[in-house]
């Protein structure tokens, strides 16, 4: 301390080391006193935010950091690569999984979305133990990695998002399956550590968050229900910041066993999202997360902005003709709460990522309900586009909302909708051309919609359904343009790189 103190400058209290209790901390609290300017880039004048944000209100929440994992694809580039030339990523069982050739059920259901590297994780990095995390749960360890990249991708480290917000930061995740446990196959070996808890928690534990820390699970709906408590946690004030996602992993023949018992299953591997033939689902695996925050904050701190979180909502089916048997009526009535909450017409909204799971049931009832809410207002047909993630990836059950939110916020970022497959010949079942909607083929432009001559913005809605009933849905809209001043000219600019050791 008295050595700190002279080199520095600095007078510390006799009790610093119990508060400051790592190196970590410690430079920290040194770095907050002492402190060099440099020039940074200009992201925006230090103008009134209303009149900067455009069309954003008080309630907006930003979202500011974007990541993920899906089949084929190790990274959200490449996953954009994939949508954008209609690319299908469902293949067989990978064999380092099991051989659905020897197990009786998956013999029928043999196909499916997966990642690769399930099984590799560099706990050093995150200062776990190698034996400690040989009991984590894969996807514990996945959406751990996950969140570093967002946070990266946000422009903070773990460091700066603590001092930005006090470490008042939220971690949220949806998760349904817990198959890790079923590998244990001697009374010798560790008991895994398999709570889903954990999955949200292990993120706040290492980065030292201070905000709310949950995993949801409401079957398919659960990183989309995720994702509407996070934005009621930061509109409450409970987390200055949050990240929220989902992780899903097919790691035992067992959730192909249920499928199959179920009738759930694609027969021929192809996920026929409102496509006629589509008889049932391929699961597929991902992890994806956002780092949100509210939108005016984020405007004053310049931070990057993906898009703007206008509205979500969640509902329950009640009692149906049978316990999986979806309600339009519940639909529809949560579609229209979502987008009265965002003060936006139907109209205005011109794409919707359903949830289009390609069964021969859910499809029709879903149009159905966002027939009966999209109509409300308005006769025009075939105004808005329609597409599910899906028919790419496979439905990635407790992570279907937030691949489906990646689709749309790629989509805003680039321009451009991409093409949702298996459905050149649509479901006989559904009415498209007396519907609001129509299914793009191929990649087309994403121009913004123009309402009696005045343009709106580019704005979404995004939809998943749970098995069990729960519902859940979201409104996003594009960041204004107009909000985005220019960068700086000729002067400096500070760029940072950053990496975990200094010899990388």
């Amino acid at each position: 301390g008295e050595r700190i103190g002279f080199y520095y400058h600095i007078k510390l209290e006799p009790g610093f080391f119990f508060q400051y209790s790592t190196a970590e901390k410690i430079c920290t609290y040194l770095s907050d006193r002492i402190s060099v300017a440099y020039p940074v880039a200009k992201t925006q004048d230090d103008g009134d935010v209303g009149g900067i944000a455009g069309n954003m209100s008080a309630d907006d929440i930003a979202i500011i950091g974007l990541s993920g994992r899906y089949p084929k694809a190790g990274n959200i580039d490449a996953f954009w690569e994939y949508l954008k030339n209609g690319v299908d990523c469902i293949t067989e069982i990978p064999e380092d999984r099991w051989d659905y050739r020897d197990t009786r059920y998956t013999r029928q259901s043999r196909w499916g979305g997966f990642i690769d590297g399930v099984d590799c994780f560099d706990p050093l990095f995150f200062n776990i133990s190698p034996s400690e995390a040989e009991t984590m749960d894969p996807q514990e360890r996945l959406f751990l990695e996950t969140a570093w990249h967002t946070i990266e991708d946000a422009g903070y480290s773990r460091q700066s998002l603590q001092q930005a917000f006090g470490g008042k930061v939220g971690v949220f995740v949806g998760v349904m399956y817990g198959e890790y446990q079923l590998f244990r196959d001697n009374d010798d070996a560790d008991v895994p550590f398999l709570f889903y808890g954990s999955i949200a928690n292990r993120v706040s534990y290492v980065f030292d968050f201070h905000g709310p820390s949950m995993a949801v699970d409401t079957l398919c709906s659960s990183s989309l229900t995720a994702l509407h408590q996070a934005v009621a946690s930061v509109r409450r004030g409970e987390c200055a910041a949050a990240i929220v996602g989902g992780v899903n992993l097919s790691l035992h023949p067992n959730k192909y066993r249920l499928h199959a018992q179920l009738a759930m299953s694609s027969s021929d591997g192809r996920c026929r999202s409102f496509g006629a033939g589509g008889d049932g689902f391929v699961p597929g695996e991902g992890v994806g997360a956002v780092l949100i925050k509210p939108a005016r904050q984020a405007v004053n701190d310049g931070d990057h902005i993906y898009a703007v979180i206008k509205a979500t909502a969640i509902n329950h089916d009640g009692k149906t003709y049978g316990y999986t048997v979806p309600n339009p009526n519940a639909q529809a009535d949560m579609i229209l709460s979502a987008l009265a909450e965002a003060g936006i017409a139907p109209q205005a909204v011109s794409y919707v990522e359903a949830h289009g799971t390609g069964t021969a049931l859910g499809d029709p009832v879903e149009i159905t309900g966002l027939s009966k809410a999209f109509g409300r207002t308005t006769d025009a047909v075939q105004y808005c586009a329609l597409g599910s993630v899906k028919s790419n990836i496979g439905h990635l059950e407790a992570a279907a909302g937030i691949a489906g939110l990646t689709k749309i916020l790629l989509q805003m970022k680039h321009r451009q909708r991409a093409p949702s497959l298996h459905s050149a010949q649509t479901n006989p079942n559904i009415n498209f051309a007396k519907s609001p909607f129509y299914i793009p083929q191929t990649l087309e432009a994403w121009p913004r919609p123009r309402i009696d001559g005045i343009a709106h913005p580019r704005q979404a809605c995004l939809s998943s359904f749970g098995a069990g009933g729960a519902n859940a849905h979201a409104v996003i809209a594009e960041y204004n343009d107009a909000a985005i001043a220019d960068t700086a000219g000729s002067e400096p600019q500070l760029v940072i790189l950053s990496a975990k050791r200094q010899d990388r």
